[in-house]
């Protein structure tokens, strides 16, 4: 079995009737017209490669499928809901996923559609595990800057250098983090507002570790080396149970664009 994924493009203007349908598929297609709303669908597929192509899906097939089938929900359920005078929570983006994926999932032959996932904004996602449609589980990225010193007193200089490469500098070095919070909440609890998700993450975890020196200025970095798995898990520590209903899934912590750690706690 392989995954195969593929990220869709499209614009709508939800004060037209319809879209210009566009010719730039990377940009967007449907094109919009104007002001539009930019999404992006990234459609996750898994099964067996066919011998004789080497493929699981041709990629076309899903930009045709997806454009054919699920845009034109989007479109018109992003319409209603303007038209009506009425704001879209994310409990309604989850039951516009869903209504997508009714419309896609028999499309792929003998692959399945795993997850979809809704890129909200360039940082911020929805996504929809089809073997768990009862739940939503949504991401957002936050960044901090932070130093941290990669050395263990109770070991010679030698052991740190040869553990810790060039990055073990005794005074430290620092670095521009970034870091993804995501919980899951089933699509019958409250809505999941945004606004009070940023802020429990803010008081709870920015606060406290952004601009500042992590093993000097934090004490639960004293005696516990301040790698980016460390800090994956104390972001963990400090967010878990904090969401009300939702319940936190994983923390992904970057320390830059090639390093990073997920950490999805005890028993995930």
């Amino acid at each position: 079995m392989v995954r195969l994924g593929r990220q869709v493009r499209f614009s709508i203007n939800p004060f037209l009737d319809c879209d210009s349908p566009g010719f730039n598929s990377y940009a967007s297609k449907p094109a919009g017209e104007g002001l539009t709303l930019f999404l992006e669908l990234a459609v996750e597929l898994v099964g067996p490669v066919t011998p004789q192509t080497g493929l699981l899906v041709n990629v076309t097939e899903i930009d045709e499928a997806v454009r054919q089938f699920a845009v034109p929900v989007f479109a018109a359920k992003i319409r209603d809901h303007l038209r009506r005078g009425e704001h879209i929570p994310l409990c309604a983006v989850a039951d516009i996923l869903r209504s997508a994926y009714e419309h896609l999932h028999d499309k792929f032959g003998a692959a399945r559609v795993d997850r979809l996932t809704l890129k909200l904004n360039p940082f911020r996602n929805l996504t929809m595990d089809t073997q768990a449609p009862g739940l939503m589980y949504f991401s957002e990225k936050f960044e901090f800057a932070a130093t941290h010193t990669l050395w263990n007193d109770a070991f010679d200089e030698q052991w740190n250098r040869d553990v810790f490469g060039k990055c073990a500098n005794p005074t430290g070095h620092g670095h521009n983090y970034l870091v993804e919070v995501t919980v899951k909440t089933a699509t019958d609890d409250p809505p999941l507002k945004i606004g009070e998700f940023e802020r429990i993450v803010d008081t709870n975890l920015m606060e406290l570790i952004d601009h500042k020196n992590l093993n000097l200025d934090i004490p639960e970095f004293q005696g516990r080396i301040a790698t980016v798995e460390n800090l994956a898990v104390f972001a963990w520590e400090r967010l878990a149970d904090r969401f009300g209903p939702a319940t936190l899934h994983c923390v992904t912590v970057w320390e830059s664009d090639r390093t990073y750690c997920c950490y999805y706690g005890p028993g995930d």
